[in-house]
């Protein structure tokens, strides 16, 4: 991957950061998003820099404004001179969510809407803006988060899971149009993964506790457990993957 460039929304935590990692272990160039701490960036891309000496960029996206997607490129494109892989990461949580992450008697629009807007809209701006640059250097790889939430009923998550299961669509219509100019695009479907974003669920003690539960591997998933697999379907060895969702939940989702 040396001298090919990943962009990925929202590469300060979680499982954006270990992508972050691993892509540049391997020798990729970076530009990541963030949504608020501009220092915590900054200091990933020190740190970054040192480890694995890559180009590391940071640029600020608020993913419940999808079209800032196009500004943001319009600046990679002054850092980087090409993109070869997008993933597609960040999520939305905290007072952006309510109404949408409740029970199904106590959904509300715009808590629906945002989590649409944040999971599925952001997601076809980005790959839009980066399958235009992927033309231009003969081909790419996008990969999106999903959540086996919209296969397996999780407490307060109906407003996540639909917005999973429609991207996940919009994963294979991406896919089969965009396979004539050789860009690859596939979701990545985890079980629940032990994340900032999910320790801040009100029930997480429990939800932690039933997912160690039912999952035959024994524990809950860790954000190193997405991160190789995300890095593969971006390599070449798995250039016959395409249009598909990649479900990697330790078995949690069959139990």
């Amino acid at each position: 991957m040396k001298g090919k460039t990943l962009v990925i929304s929202g590469g300060t935590r979680g499982i954006g950061r270990a992508i972050v990692d691993i892509f540049a272990k391997n020798g990729a160039n970076i530009a990541f998003t963030y949504n608020s701490s501009e220092e915590e960036a900054k200091k990933i891309c020190a740190e970054i820099n040192q480890k694995f000496g890559v180009k590391i960029m940071a640029y600020k996206l608020d993913i419940l404004e999808p079209d800032s997607y196009k500004t943001v490129f319009e600046e990679i494109d002054k850092e980087f001179d090409r993109v070869d892989y997008f993933i597609s990461n960040a999520i939305i949580s905290g007072r952006s969510v309510v109404g949408g992450f409740a029970p199904f008697m106590r959904l509300k629009q715009k808590g629906l809407n945002n989590i649409y807007t944040a999971t599925v809209l952001a997601f076809v701006t980005g790959a839009q803006e980066a399958a235009k640059r992927m033309e231009k250097a003969g081909g790419g790889a996008i990969v999106a988060l999903s959540s086996t939430g919209n296969l397996v009923h999780t407490e307060n998550y109906a407003g996540h899971g639909s917005s999973k299961a429609a991207l996940e669509t919009m994963v294979r219509y991406a896919a089969t149009e965009l396979a004539p100019k050789n860009i690859r695009v596939n979701a990545l479907s985890g079980g629940p993964i032990e994340t900032d974003a999910l320790r801040a669920f009100p029930n997480f003690e429990e939800l932690k506790a039933e997912v160690i539960r039912r999952t035959p591997l024994g524990r809950m998933g860790q954000a190193s457990d997405l991160a190789p697999i995300a890095l593969f379907l971006c390599k070449e060895d798995s250039y016959w993957i395409n249009g598909q969702t990649i479900i990697a939940d330790g078995g949690s989702s069959f139990t």
